[in-house]
């Protein structure tokens, strides 16, 4: 990028200075010379820790806010680099960033809610690309479709954002779906892109480890209906349960084009009735006033509401009907989402999936039951340093949801393993079977399938890696339950 001055990205130094910038950076090692480092608050240690490093490293600017200011006074004193100091240095960053880069795909779409968030994205990827428009969607999988990279983060920090919305649009596409975490929503990781239209999918108890309460949790997600969205953009809200409607009053509020979604009566996307088989379901919807049926290779009756979510997303900015009708059945579920991994000689079909909040697990359960003759049985478990509140809730929805629960360790990160997995066997109850070792506990769980059977195993879905303490192990759920078919029906 070509520098700049700093008045140009929306910054005013504290001296009236205009320096001119030649980068951004939120990592006190990545700063060059001329860099604009920003100093952000954090939940453990404040960025204005690092200014003494990014000065060091040559940045000519720093932007923070009044604590970060005093943190770094001494070092702030000694040098030629111009201080803004902000009273909310995230969204300063953000807008920042967006001038910067200049750049985004002409369409983008934004999905919050507590889960559901990924399959929507994906999906109106995929609707979009069905109809000839390069797209990409960004979230928890990284950058997927006509762009591809990695990410580190589900909503990423405003410079690496910015970024790769920026080089999307330079390799051509014109269309993205991205996940709004609520993380991202609160440090303001949004602000500066031209969101045309939001999604929320719905609410559960998750994050209340970042969050104060479930209150703090909803106000965070309402930020891209009150904030982020802009006065005649679109909205998408399934309206099935009181957040819903809540967040649907918010729209309206805010003047947006509101589009409603779900099972209850006056939806605008109306789910009229489901019917399942092994490999998929049809669906019986309301779509522009007309009756629809569709038949989707997706396991899982949310995927229903996923799918019109998408849907509403399309038809908001700009496809029509008939488009979105055509691309509905080829719908491909995402990687980690119900995604079939193995399937044994009897016929028994092994299941992956993200669901690791209590509501997650529930509804992953209920929706794989019609698809299923015999017994589910559930693999489980909760991760480290996260809400331990949810742990106990874990074990209860799968004893209530499963015939058959094995409790194993997830990502136990920092905490002591057997510890979260006692929590979670409170909840479960006696007859669940506690494992520690999660290969273990896949392959006994596959070694109980009987024909009809299917195994879901929660938790991790698309993850690679298992995090103990500070290290990443390589495991995959949906490799490990390969293996452990292979192993049992002798295909080794």
């Amino acid at each position: 990028m070509e520098p700049r001055q700093l008045s140009r990205l929306g910054l005013r130094a504290a001296d009236g200075r205009d320096p001119v910038v030649t980068g951004i950076s939120v990592d006190s090692r990545q700063v060059r010379d001329g860099h604009l480092f920003a100093a952000l608050p954090g939940s453990a240690t404040h960025g204005g820790e690092f200014i003494q490093f990014a000065l060091r490293q040559g940045a000519g600017a720093i932007l923070t806010d009044r604590q970060g200011a005093e943190i770094a006074a001494e070092a702030l004193a000694g040098s030629d680099a111009a201080l803004i100091v902000a009273q909310d240095p995230r969204a300063a960053l953000a807008g920042a960033a967006a001038l910067w880069f200049a750049a985004q795909p002409e369409t983008v779409v934004a999905v919050t809610g507590t889960s559901g968030k990924t399959s929507v994205t994906n999906f109106t990827r995929q609707i979009w690309q069905a109809l000839g428009i390069p797209a990409i969607s960004l979230g928890t999988m990284g950058v997927e479709g006509d762009y591809q990279a990695r990410l580190a983060h589900t909503t990423p920090e405003p410079v690496t954002l910015h970024r790769v919305l920026a080089e999307a649009a330079a390799a051509g596409v014109t269309h993205a779906a991205m996940e709004a975490s609520s993380h991202g929503l609160d440090q303001r990781r949004l602000d500066g892109v031209n969101v045309a239209a939001g999604a929320f999918t719905n609410f559960s108890q998750d994050h209340l480890d970042y969050h104060a309460g479930f209150d703090e949790y909803f106000a965070a997600k309402a930020l891209l209906f009150n904030h982020i969205l802009e006065p005649g953009a679109a909205a998408v809200i399934c309206t099935d349960d009181d957040r819903g409607r809540q967040m649907a009053q918010i729209a309206r509020d805010r003047g947006l084009r509101l589009t409603t979604y779900g099972r209850g009566e006056g939806c605008d996307l109306r789910i009229l009735g489901q019917r399942y088989d092994a490999t998929g379901q049809e669906l019986r919807f309301q779509m522009a006033g007309q009756v629809q049926l569709i038949r989707l290779d997706l396991i899982g009756g949310f995927q229903a509401e996923n799918v019109l979510c998408a849907a509403g997303l399309c038809l908001a900015t700009g496809s029509t009907p008939d488009q979105v009708l055509g691309a509905l059945p080829r719908l491909t579920t995402v990687r980690g989402r119900m995604q079939l991994a193995a399937q044994r000689d009897n016929g028994a079909a092994v299941f992956v999936d993200y669901a690791h909040k209590p509501g997650a697990v529930i509804a992953a359960l209920q929706s794989l039951r019609p698809h299923v003759m015999g017994r589910i049985v559930a693999v489980i478990g909760a991760g480290g340093d996260r809400d331990r509140g949810k742990r106990p809730l874990m074990g209860e929805a799968a004893r209530q949801f499963a015939d058959v629960v094995f409790v194993t360790d997830d990502n136990p990160r920092t905490e002591d393993p057997a510890a979260i997995r006692a929590e979670v066997m409170a909840g479960a109850g006696p007859d669940a079977t506690e494992v520690g070792d999660r290969a273990e506990a896949i392959l006994r769980a596959v070694d109980v399938l009987e024909p009809g059977d299917a195994l879901l195993i929660c938790g991790k879905g698309h993850e690679t890696g298992q995090i103990v303490g500070a290290d990443v192990f390589p495991f995959d759920d949906a490799e490990q339950a390969s293996i452990a078919v292979a192993a049992l029906d002798d295909r080794l």
